[in-house]
């Protein structure tokens, strides 16, 4: 390919037959393309070989045309190759998956008719109605560039201490952990409490009783 974006001359979208189109894409140095597509193509695993999708393949270039006059069916059955009109330009088709920079290929028509389109720098399009080319709101996209800059750093505030948040903290067990328990349940020491104090009063009973039949053993010994 000697220049990016590829356009091509019209003549192409009289093409008819898919001959001609691969001899086109040989021309162009354009066919390897279409041979990683066809090395690509694998069967999809899971239960989408049920649904009409039984196989997967890479993308191909993307054919941008004005006007069909054979050129849909001349590539139409080359693997991973999509054609569009650039009346009908979709997103989906031009960024696969929200990754750009897929390889385009427009007809000398196609790529004249997009000022006409979407319009240019302060002059809307003349072929659609309330259609402006959407422009940056600041000039300069360098953001970095701007936030480091003298003017913005002398206006703006000293950084203060840096304060270290834990990411994740450590979970503990409220039945295990007592601080963690009365922050669920403050009622929970009352509870605890009143167990320590019944185990203290039973201590102490049993220990009364055992005095008493101890004593109670000595004099009838005696």
């Amino acid at each position: 390919m000697a220049q990016i974006p590829l356009v091509i001359a019209n003549a192409a979208e009289a093409i008819t037959k898919t001959k001609a189109a691969v001899a086109l894409l040989k021309a162009l140095n354009a066919y390897n393309d279409i041979v990683k597509v066809a090395n690509s193509r694998k069967i999809r695993a899971g239960k989408g070989k049920l649904r009409n999708r039984r196989h997967r393949q890479r993308r191909g270039p993307l054919v941008v045309y004005n006007e069909d006059n054979g050129i849909v069916r001349a590539f139409r059955n080359l693997p991973g190759v999509e054609l569009v009109n650039v009346r009908r330009l979709n997103l989906l088709q031009l960024a696969p998956g929200a990754h750009l920079g897929r390889f385009i290929i427009w007809t000398q028509g196609a790529f004249e008719l997009l000022d006409s389109l979407f319009g240019t720098y302060k002059k809307s399009s003349s072929l659609k109605k309330n259609y402006d080319l959407p422009t940056h709101i600041i000039s300069n996209p360098d953001v970095t560039r701007i936030i480091n800059s003298d003017e913005i750093q002398s206006v703006c505030r000293a950084a203060g201490t840096k304060h270290q948040k834990r990411s994740i903290a450590q979970k503990k067990n409220p039945l295990r952990n007592t601080g963690v328990m009365l922050r669920l349940n403050p009622y929970s020491k009352v509870v605890k409490r009143a167990e320590i104090l019944g185990k203290t009063k039973k201590t102490a009973k049993k220990a009364h009783i055992a005095t008493s039949e101890k004593f109670l053993e000595t004099l009838r010994t005696d």
